[in-house]
């Protein structure tokens, strides 16, 4: 590809001087190697002059290099240094003429630190890292001749006594796994995305389309003739962006692409924060991914995971035989439910190292928005644990303060470098103010998924038409708090999991009845005040809930009850992003009106949808039942002719075709306490959406 090159992108001393690729080899033999002593450590401390090297050891030592300022340092321990990934982690430079790599590792209870790798036979001995000696607890050091494709680890030997092999914690790539060796690598790439980039602030903002498709990168096709396989992120820019394109979606978001060591968490448990997972490819054919989605104006949305970390002893867990990056106290310190480890949030370094890794995937990978997992877990002290296993703040309360002031944090200061982007929280509480400014007493985040909204619509729909007058709330509950978030409804990869079923499985009836209720309940996401998402598989109605070790089953698509959802979900994007009702006012009262709310006997609700413009105003009838009706009143908020512009009835869906085909003229009628009202016939299961016309 003309795109890639091994150009040292970085580093105040370095050129634009090309630097051979070294070839990746395997990890690390299993043979011992000698141990390297604690007085090694003393010796080799920063501050030998490069003229005071032999040429020799200028080919062969670590020699003393650092990219760390005092004031680098100062941000540093402060927690206020947001682009470590500039500093720490392994980085390819030219010094002193001469081409090498720096490492740099936080590791302050470490007695020694050496990189082990491919070019020195993983002998711990033989390159020792300096240790900085202004007590920020940094090693680093640069070895010459050491380029771009050499794979490593560090030897640490720690206050504990302990040996330890860990993986770079800024690695930008890391081996495939299950191998999980860090190596040298650069995210220089030649982006081609400027117009987007310079326009992006109108595609994430509030008061435009928002319709995200959420993607499992490694279960949503697979090359049929090598399904055990994944495709690369470069063959995914040939077939997921032009289908993410084809219908219709605004953003795409990636489960987690954070190197991590265990494929069936979908990408939950990092253990390489900085790194895109090698099992699709290498950096740079991720940048072309996005680059391409970039090109089709089309956002992408990262999952991030600041909640917690494996305890894998290659990662972060015990880095320098401490708990460094975890909370020491396990009641803060490790997760029940997932088994794993949390950070210390608290620690001025860890706060650093996370918001730096935020700002890392927006600065390098362009990336356009963050989706921040388990947020509930990090607001709680008391989440998923019994009494006796959680220990109040100081206020007595549950409430994690330092996870909030951490969440504040990372808000605050990714909307000060990248204010035309979107954090989204997923966030399951009625905790308050989470999609609410930080001035204002929120966490600062641009939108919180409504979880609520999710599981009342799910059992609504799972009701049998016969009894859902009796459910009629669940439908109509969320409109009271609807407007107290920027609210997401989702409609994601939890609820096809774990022996809950497909989307379409989860709809009673027949075969008809489940694809039409599944239309209707698609229907009501897209015309319900907030942005969509929806998770792959789920768009054509998939029958099985979701398997992340097989591709999904593109073959139903050719069946026309499935190709009617696809097309339905297709035609619902394509009326949302074109009529400015459903999203100009998408988080504010004024978007929303009841026309009638409280027809449960008849399980139908009207309601309108508002913009800036009143012409603009549309009127969405859900007929949750499979009876239709012919003759049925509704109020409208203003006389006139009205046409009806979807309705997912319709037969190209796989509806029964009943719709209204002509247009409706208003009567002088009151009705809904409208003055004006119009005569409609109502399609069985389905939603019709009506505007007013010349």
């Amino acid at each position: 590809m003309a795109k890639k090159t091994t150009t040292i992108p970085e580093s105040a001393d370095a050129t634009s001087v090309k630097v051979t690729k070294t070839k990746i080899a395997k990890s690390k033999p299993e043979a011992t190697t000698p141990k390297a002593t604690k007085a090694t450590a003393a010796v080799r401390k920063v501050g030998a002059p490069i003229s005071d090297l032999s040429i020799s050891d200028q080919f062969k030592a670590v020699i003393p290099y650092s990219r760390f300022t005092d004031f680098d340092i100062a941000l540093f321990q402060s927690g206020k240094h947001y682009k470590l990934y500039e500093k720490l982690g392994s980085h390819v430079v030219q010094h002193n003429s001469v081409i090498g790599t720096y490492f740099a590792v936080w590791a302050p209870n470490a007695h020694y630190v050496s990189v082990i790798a491919n070019f020195n036979g993983w002998n711990n001995a033989s390159h020792p890292l300096y240790i900085r000696w202004d007590g920020s607890g940094i090693w680093e050091g640069f070895i010459p001749n050491v380029g771009v494709g050499e794979v490593y680890k560090y030897f640490i030997n720690s206050s504990t006594g302990e040996d330890l092999e860990k993986s770079d914690p800024f690695a930008l790539r890391w081996e495939v796994p299950p191998r999980t060796g860090s190596i040298v690598a650069d995210t220089f790439y030649k982006w081609d995305d400027s117009k987007w980039m310079s326009t992006r602030y109108q595609h994430n903002a509030l008061d435009k389309p928002y319709s995200v498709y959420e993607v499992h990168l490694g279960s949503w096709a697979r090359d049929f003739e090598k399904p055990d396989e994944f495709y690369t992120y470069e063959q995914l820019a040939d077939i997921l962006v032009p289908y993410v394109k084809h219908m219709g979606f605004t953003h795409v978001e990636f489960m987690p692409i954070a190197e991590h060591p265990y494929y069936p968490s979908w990408g939950y448990q990092v253990s390489g924060y900085y790194a895109a997972s090698s099992r699709y490819g290498t950096p740079q054919q991720l940048m072309l991914l996005i680059e391409r989605f970039h090109q089709e104006g089309i956002g992408v949305i990262l999952d991030w995971v600041p909640s917690h970390f494996p305890g894998d002893a290659m990662a972060l867990y015990n880095f320098d035989g401490t708990h460094l990056y975890e909370h020491e106290d396990m009641r803060k310190g490790f997760h029940p439910d997932w088994k794993s480890y949390i950070f210390n949030y608290g620690r001025n370094e860890v706060r650093a190292f996370l918001i730096s890794n935020a700002l890392f995937w927006l600065d390098r990978y362009h990336v356009d928005g963050l989706r921040v997992d388990a947020v509930a877990s990090m607001l709680y002290l008391d989440y998923s644990r019994k009494v006796g296993e959680w220990e109040p703040n100081i206020y007595g309360g549950n409430e994690n303060l330092e996870a909030i002031a951490f969440l504040k944090e990372f808000n605050e200061a990714v909307y000060a470098h990248f204010p035309d982007v979107q954090t989204i929280a997923e966030e399951s509480t009625s905790f308050s103010g989470v999609s609410r400014p930080v001035f204002a007493g929120g966490l600062g985040f641009g939108m919180k998924w409504m979880m609520g909204w999710m599981h009342d619509t799910i059992k609504y729909f799972g009701e049998d038409p016969i009894n859902r007058k009796y459910h009629h709330n669940q439908l109509t509950f969320s409109l009271i708090y609807a407007f107290t978030e920027n609210f997401m409804l989702p409609f994601s990869h939890d609820e096809v999991v774990y022996g809950k079923g497909s989307m379409l499985r989860k709809m009673p009836g027949d075969e008809w009845q489940q694809f039409a209720n599944l239309r209707l309940v698609y229907s009501y996401m897209f015309m319900h005040p907030g942005a969509k998402l929806l998770f792959m598989g789920s768009e054509f109605g998939q029958g099985e809930e979701w398997n992340y070790q097989t591709a999904m089953p593109w073959h139903v698509t050719e069946y026309p009850n499935h190709k009617g959802i696809s097309e339905t979900v297709r035609a619902l994007n394509e009326v949302y992003k074109s009529e400015p009702a459903l999203y100009e006012k998408a988080f504010s009262p004024e978007g929303f009106e009841w026309i009638d709310g409280g027809n449960a006997n008849d399980s139908v609700v009207v309601f309108v949808r508002k913009g800036h413009d009143a012409k603009n105003d549309l009127v969405v009838v859900l007929n949750m039942t499979p009876v239709s009706r012919t003759n049925y009143r509704v109020g409208v908020p203003a006389g006139g002719n009205w046409q009806e512009i979807f309705n997912s009835d319709k037969q190209e869906y796989w509806g029964s075709g009943i719709s209204n085909e002509k247009v409706i003229q208003s009567d002088l009628v009151n009705w809904h306490g409208k003055d004006n009202s119009i005569r409609i016939t109502l399609s069985p299961l389905a939603a019709a959406v009506f505007k007013r016309v010349n």
